[in-house]
């Protein structure tokens, strides 16, 4: 009996006289293939092909991978197809079977995990690694019961949950052009050449080329700076203007990357690239013509950074060791430090999408520090570090980076030693100081800790710099038998408490730090504990109510702005802004302000901005959530930006296309209009973002680097919305006049013009029931009924959204405007 064709069926589908793929044949190939097809058909889904005896095995993933494990993607199988097609792109005749356009979206490598195989498939289920320029890790794909008379075999494609998990769309939103050719599908469709313009990527395709012009590591790597530090406290600090990080135990480094880089700089400014190889070549991967990342350096045992197996790891020159990056300073030449702290986390986490597995973004959590101070001490890890979410970076220890640790711990001086009376142990304890006064200070004993390979490394170290006389004034009962050493090594010591004297009490030796010079080790003790800050922008009338319907009063604004000012400023900071101004309350008389003459104080700033008529008007802006407040206190409800900054007003950095339907338009169809423009815009290789208004409608938001200037960017979101309006002018209108909007969604393009706004990101908005314009990620926005999903109710709600997997990178791509 002969064994059955796998590609019969394959080959029964097409017409090889008519279509340019691949007739079906058998082929030996390497065994581990994998390959990903956007394929722009009846409807659009993406092809996962894995190479299976001598065939692809294939399913059609209808909304395409998701990085997020909570997802699970519907992954319908389909023929085998033949190990050629992994280097089919182009179109397929519309006629015929799959007819559309076809974009080589992913490649590379994968295998079943350790005791699985791929026979697993006959039993419903693979867990399988990846190893692709987008697609990496680990996933699982899963049969499901066939529903009675389903002939389709219909299976779930899932992320699972490990370092190369992410958001919810980052895959499929930003992979926007294909891996072997550099083209968008537009660009396929039209049979233009390979395109030698920079490719867009999402995590796994980020660091082939970065920026407009410029090449990794093309310029010089930035010089060295102050590290920022942190102020210990005793307790975590309140309210939502504060994020919360891990506290790692590891060594501070700064990481520079350009030409002739990367660096690893220590705390103190030494060059130890050297020493941590690995961690450099890591950095030399990432999509930046220049960078200067802030972090800390670990070594892991039983899953946790744990600082003695870091020091083991630098001294035998081997160990698996990984950079927890938490701050970015400065980025293809511009200097990042005087953004707030959470704009500066948003643009690393971009910069790290994707990157080596030795490069990890430090997580954080917006409020609610104490709870992740008690999960942090009962994991056993050291505490926390809680950051001002609007604090710009300044390279000195501050007040608005905390510490707050889980036991005490800090450095010391070593100023001798007790030799030990066990036999076979050398070492009994160690002597401490700190400077203090302008003098070394004793500050106590350490006899715990301390095994055979850090006593010996200890007792060699000590023996090179004895002396005779001690350092510092030590008590006679403490110095009886003591062997003095100059005050060179600095110990990491962990203890209970400071006694009354001043010295430790239940001291253990964590390790040597010779990352920090023995001269800066001073006492560290713990300030106050942080008070929430106090405004000096006091608002008036509190108890006035601003929204009759709902019962929201001025004070609850205000309080709404203060809450939501560490996620809303990294979008309304900088650029000129124009107010929906509401003195008696949003049912009263609103108005539109886009001056100042001085009268909002002086936490609103003004930029002189040319007018048409070549006067010059001063436009307002704010930089921080006091500038808010006092927008609020003069009665503001909602925040309109321009699209461009006011470093330089002339170039655009987002297009905005606001989908405004017409009166009692079902907003089913707004949302599929929005999904429409993101997959047209994406044809053309932006990225585009979603957001519900707060209003009728959805904004389509396009990130842009700053290049066009305004005329450019109009005339792109003129043809833009032009051509989609001509194209389907049952549904769409370009056209600003009511009349014409009957039965349809009017694109507005007009806000993509010099002098024009849009409502910015979490603005409360002057209708009934207080909605709030809110991110949303294309997922969600498919399950929303409403444009009005949130409230300034919902500040809780909104932050958490904020920091979670679904709107991670929500806003960023590093783009231009296409030529076209």
């Amino acid at each position: 009996m002969a064994t059955p064709d796998p590609l019969e069926r394959y080959n029964a589908k097409r017409d090889f006289a008519k279509t340019a793929e691949p007739r079906g044949e058998i082929a030996k190939g390497e065994g581990r293939t994998f390959m990903v097809q956007k394929h722009d058909a009846t409807r659009l889904h993406w092809d996962l092909r894995l190479e299976v005896d001598g065939v692809l095995k294939s399913w059609a993933v209808t909304r395409g991978p998701s990085l997020d494990p909570d997802e699970k993607r519907l992954a319908v199988r389909t023929e085998d197809h033949p190990l050629s097609y992994a280097t089919f792109e182009g179109t397929i005749p519309a006629a015929e079977y799959g007819g559309g356009t076809v974009m080589l979206w992913d490649r590379g490598s994968w295998a079943p995990v350790k005791g699985k195989s791929a026979k697993d498939l006959d039993k419903g289920h693979l867990h399988f690694t990846l190893d692709g320029e987008r697609m990496k890790g680990d996933w699982l794909l899963i049969r499901l019961k066939p529903r009675a008379g389903e002939k389709r075999e219909n299976w779930l494609l899932r992320k699972i949950d490990d370092a190369y998990a992410g958001a919810t769309d980052a895959l499929v939103e930003t992979g926007l052009t294909s891996v072997a050719t550099g083209r968008t599908m537009q660009e396929i469709a039209e049979g233009k050449k390979p395109s030698p313009r920079r490719r867009r990527g999402p995590p796994g395709d980020r660091g082939k080329q970065s920026g407009p012009g410029l090449r990794r590591g093309d310029a010089k790597p930035p010089a060295f700076r102050q590290p920022q530090l942190a102020t210990l406290v005793d307790s975590v600090p309140a309210g939502n203007g504060w994020l919360h990080e891990m506290k790692y135990d590891g060594y501070r480094a700064l990481v520079a990357i350009g030409k002739g880089g990367p660096h690893v700089y220590t705390r103190s400014g030494l060059d130890w690239t050297d020493k941590f190889t690995g961690i450099a070549e890591a950095a030399g991967g990432l999509p930046a013509s220049s960078a200067l990342i802030d972090g800390e350096v670990v070594a892991f045992k039983n899953g946790k950074p744990d600082f003695s197996t870091l020091q083991d790891a630098l001294s035998n020159g081997s160990g698996d060791l990984a950079f927890f990056a938490f701050d970015l300073l400065e980025l293809d030449g511009e200097d990042l430090t005087d953004l707030p702290q959470i704009e500066r986390k948003e643009r690393l986490r971009t910069l790290l999408d994707g990157a080596d597995p030795r490069l990890l973004f430090s997580e954080h959590v917006l409020g609610a520090g104490e709870k992740l101070f008690e999960a942090m001490c009962r994991e056993g890890h050291e505490g926390v570090i809680s950051k001002r979410a609007d604090a710009p970076y300044r390279g000195k220890r501050t007040k608005s980076w905390f510490k707050i640790k889980c036991t005490r711990r800090q450095e010391f001086v070593i100023i001798g030693w007790l030799p030990s009376s066990a036999s076979g142990r050398g070492l009994k304890s160690l002597l401490l100081g700190v400077h203090e006064d302008g003098a070394l200070r004793y500050a106590g004993k350490v006899g715990t800790g301390f095994n055979a390979t850090n006593s010996a490394d200890l007792m060699d170290k000590l023996a090179r710099i004895e002396r005779k006389t001690p350092p510092a004034e030590v008590p006679k009962v403490a110095a009886r038998g003591a062997q003095w050493v100059t005050p060179k090594l600095v110990a990491e010591v962990a203890f209970a408490e400071f006694t009354a004297e001043h010295v430790v009490r239940h001291a253990s030796f964590i390790a040597l730090r010779d990352d920090k010079p023995a001269a800066e080790i001073v006492p560290e003790r713990a300030a106050p504990p942080p008070s929430a800050p106090q405004s000096d922008v006091k608002i008036t009338n509190p108890d006035r109510v601003i929204f009759p319907d709902s019962k929201i009063t001025k004070g609850d604004l205000a309080d709404y702005y203060a809450a939501v000012a560490p996620i809303m400023l990294p979008w309304l900071a900088h650029r000129p802004i124009s107010l929906v101004r509401c003195p008696q309350g949003r049912a009263k008389q609103c108005f539109f302000q886009k001056h100042d003459a001085g009268s909002f104080g002086s936490h609103v700033y003004q930029v002189d901005i040319r007018e048409k008529d070549g006067s010059t008007e001063p436009y307002l802006w704010v930089d921080d959530a006091e500038g808010v407040r006092a927008c609020v206190q003069m009665g503001t409800i909602e925040f309109h930006g321009w699209g461009s900054q006011v470093e330089d007003v002339e170039k655009p950095d987002r297009l905005v296309f606001d989908l405004d339907p017409d009166e009692g338009l079902d907003f089913a169809k707004v949302k599929t209009a929005a999904a429409d423009l993101k997959q047209h815009l994406a044809d053309m290789g932006l990225t585009s973002f979603a957001m519900l208004t707060g209003g009728k409608g959805v904004h389509v938001v396009v990130p842009l680097t700053p290049q066009a200037e305004w005329p450019a960017a109009k005339s792109f979101a003129d043809r833009f919305a032009r051509a989609l309006a001509q194209a389907e002018p049952d549904r769409f209108t370009a056209n600003l006049k009511k009349a014409d909007r009957k039965g349809r969604i009017f694109i507005d393009y007009l806000r993509n013009q010099r002098g024009s706004t849009a409502v910015m990101p979490y603005v409360a908005r002057a209708r009934p029931g207080a909605p709030v314009s809110a991110p949303v990620s294309w997922s969600e926005l498919r399950d929303a009924d409403s444009a009005q999903l949130f409230s300034v109710r919902d500040a809780a709600l909104l932050l958490e959204r904020a920091t979670g997997r679904a709107l991670a990178g929500w806003g960023q791509a590093d783009q231009v405007l296409p030529d076209i």
